[in-house]
């Protein structure tokens, strides 16, 4: 199927873009295409105007700054998965980027393309959700940050306001003693995460001094999790005690599991703790060989 007929504008600079918003409303921004894209070919979304953003010098790249690592908005899935800066202070950041859909998405995909279309399945709202990740959103007001755990509201909807511009996404770097991890049970055909889980963990003289858990894939969109995380705060983290706290995934998923033909809600919340806990055990190794 064709998309419908719409107006057609390249954006010089973030500036450029907001005026462009401001001046149509109802238009779309467009970056690497995988996600607007296949919604307008489907007639599932129709913009009047689509302000295509790909060739803005300013959102892309990855660069540190302190603890912090931003990463521009239209750094695509490809060079999040070869930096070597997220490799060594973000692991479960690149390694989620490097199996998301196929090379030909992962070198035209971005992160903020990624990240503002929210689809539940998608893997690094996940990750970003565990490693406490920040969104940074620009408007008529100027820039805002909006933490992670407040960006992914449902399916595929933010706290992205009409008129603003994803422009990057902060990392906290990982300290001494951290270590976290993506696991994803993905669908064979689209690759996208039917059970997705990642982990952050800090370890100090064994013990387990702060955990940050999420889940996605079978949920309307990303979310922490507070007992997995409660259970192993205080704890030194042998395999017993990650086991009883994988399990206790359940408890956090509420009633919002999805499912389809491909796997049942049943099946999908029956996975849950299973990849949890590999997602625990690998961010677990981790942080013990950096502590």
């Amino acid at each position: 199927m064709y998309a419908g007929s719409f107006d057609y504008y390249r954006a010089r600079s973030v500036a450029d873009a907001r005026q462009l918003l401001a001046a149509h409303p109802g238009a779309k921004l467009l970056a690497g295409g995988h996600s607007l894209v296949p919604l307008m070919k489907l007639r599932l979304a129709a913009p009047t105007a689509v302000v295509d953003i790909g060739r803005v010098a300013e959102l892309r790249g990855i660069t540190r700054s302190g603890d912090v690592i931003r990463i521009g908005a239209l750094t695509t899935h490809a060079e999040l998965g070869a930096s070597t800066e997220l490799g060594a202070s973000a692991e479960a950041l690149s390694e989620a980027a490097a199996v998301v859909g196929d090379p030909a998405v992962r070198n035209r995909g971005t992160i903020g393309g990624n990240v503002a279309h929210a689809d539940p399945a998608s893997d690094l709202p996940t990750v970003l959700v565990a490693l406490g990740a920040r969104i940074i959103a620009a408007g008529a007001q100027g820039e805002r940050t909006i933490d992670a755990d407040g960006f992914f509201t449902g399916i595929m909807t933010t706290a992205l306001a009409d008129d603003e511009i994803l422009v990057a996404v902060e990392v906290p770097a990982a300290g001494r003693g951290q270590g976290s991890a993506y696991e994803k049970f993905q669908h064979p055909a689209s690759r996208y995460a039917v059970v997705g889980a990642a982990a952050q963990v800090t370890i100090e003289n064994g013990t387990c001094t702060a955990a940050r858990v999420a889940i996605g894939g079978l949920l309307p969109n990303a979310r922490r999790a507070p007992e997995v995380e409660r259970a192993l705060t205080g704890k030194a983290p042998s395999a017993e005690t990650i086991a009883a706290a994988a399990q206790l995934i359940s408890g956090d998923l509420g009633g919002d599991v999805s499912g389809d033909l491909f796997a049942s809600a049943q099946y999908r919340a029956a996975m849950a703790p299973v990849y949890v806990k590999r997602a625990l055990e690998r961010a677990v190794a981790r942080a013990n060989r950096g502590a």
